[in-house]
């Protein structure tokens, strides 16, 4: 039904209406009696085999969703119903932020992909919490945060610093981007130096808590080995519970879209199943180069129950979804689920 009748309907809209549309409806028709009910029984696989405790967190499937896509926390208790094992929002910034100039969100339907340069756009955090003190469904979240755009990188510490205090009590888990192409010069918070800093601050405000969250990197694929070779050093000196591996690529390699029509889309972070080779490599090289030392989540072209298990052949350990969510719609969760377990039966 989504793929025939829902997505076409959407897709006839530009990409950021049918974000807002899908959101307003979904708040509508959820608000129908008895519809997270049958969501659950139609989306939801539970089994103990797909259970997992990573980093002192139990996930009840390795099927998560991708920060980007419920920004600012509107519709947690929807999206649970639909099966993931976990839901992370954000990015979240301290300050609400409208991101950058419209239009900014474009589909590649013929790459299955999708370009954004959407500006870590969000509420703020004090919005989010209000939303997440409301939350019924105890699925797990995460919590990706980022810098406001105004903020220099030299001060960037404070944006992180005042996101984790504040989000503390209300997510299971945090990530930190520093990864995303669309806000300038946050990329060069990757660079050894001030990552160590910040992940090392970050983990001294964690130890002061009356417990400690995982805090994990969400890294961009577009590093080479060297970097990642930093990477690993990193998550090992600083002690970061592990890495979300990839956020958006910057390549426009191998498209099947016209040059000329990529070319008038211009800058943005590329996803969808063009990034799917790439955040394979990424996942495989932390892997086996680290020696499994810590855990990733994989993220980056799944649209099928087989992009999912190479990403976990991989070296992965849970996975996200978040282009592939628009493309397949919800099935696409209970697919890779039930695709895990067949493989567990064998």
């Amino acid at each position: 039904m989504y793929k025939s009748i829902i997505r076409p309907l959407l897709f006839k809209l530009s990409a950021e209406k049918a974000h807002h549309l899908t959101f307003s409806l979904t708040k509508i028709f959820f608000n129908i009696p008895g519809v997270k009910s049958f969501n659950k029984s139609l989306f939801k696989v539970k089994s103990l085999k797909l259970e997992q405790e990573l980093f002192g967190l139990k996930f009840p499937n390795p099927v998560g969703l991708a920060a980007g896509f419920d920004k600012d926390a509107k519709l947690i208790d929807e999206l649970a119903s639909l099966g993931f094992g976990f839901i992370e929002i954000g990015t979240i910034t301290p300050k609400a932020q409208s991101g950058n100039p419209k239009p900014r969100l474009f589909r590649l339907t013929e790459d299955s992909g999708i370009i954004n340069r959407m500006g870590f756009n969000n509420q703020g955090i004090e919005g989010a919490i209000k939303r997440l003190q409301k939350r019924k469904s105890n699925v797990i979240i995460g919590g990706n945060i980022g810098k406001n755009k105004v903020t220099p990188n030299e001060e960037a510490f404070n944006d992180y610093e005042k996101c984790f205090l504040q989000l503390y009590p209300y997510v299971d888990y945090f990530v930190v981007n520093v990864s995303s192409p669309n806000t300038p010069g946050l990329r060069e918070l990757q660079e050894k130096e001030p990552l160590m800093q910040l992940l090392n601050h970050l983990m001294e405000l964690n130890q002061q808590q009356e417990k400690v969250k995982p805090i994990l990197l969400k890294i961009a694929p577009d590093l080479t080995n060297q970097q990642l070779d930093d990477i690993i050093e990193i998550v090992n000196e600083t002690k970061i519970a592990g890495v979300i591996a990839t956020n958006t690529t910057i390549s426009r390699e191998g498209l099947k879209t016209p040059a000329e029509k990529v070319e008038a889309i211009g800058n943005g972070g590329l996803s969808g199943r063009p990034l799917g080779k790439r955040a394979t490599e990424v996942i495989r090289y932390l892997s086996e180069k680290s020696n499994q030392a810590f855990p990733i989540i994989g993220v980056g072209g799944i649209l099928s129950a087989e992009d999912a298990i190479e990403k976990l052949e991989a070296g992965a350990s849970l996975v996200q979804l978040y282009t592939g969510f628009i493309y397949e719609g919800p099935s696409l969760i209970k697919r890779i689920n039930k695709a895990i377990l067949k493989k567990s039966h064998n």
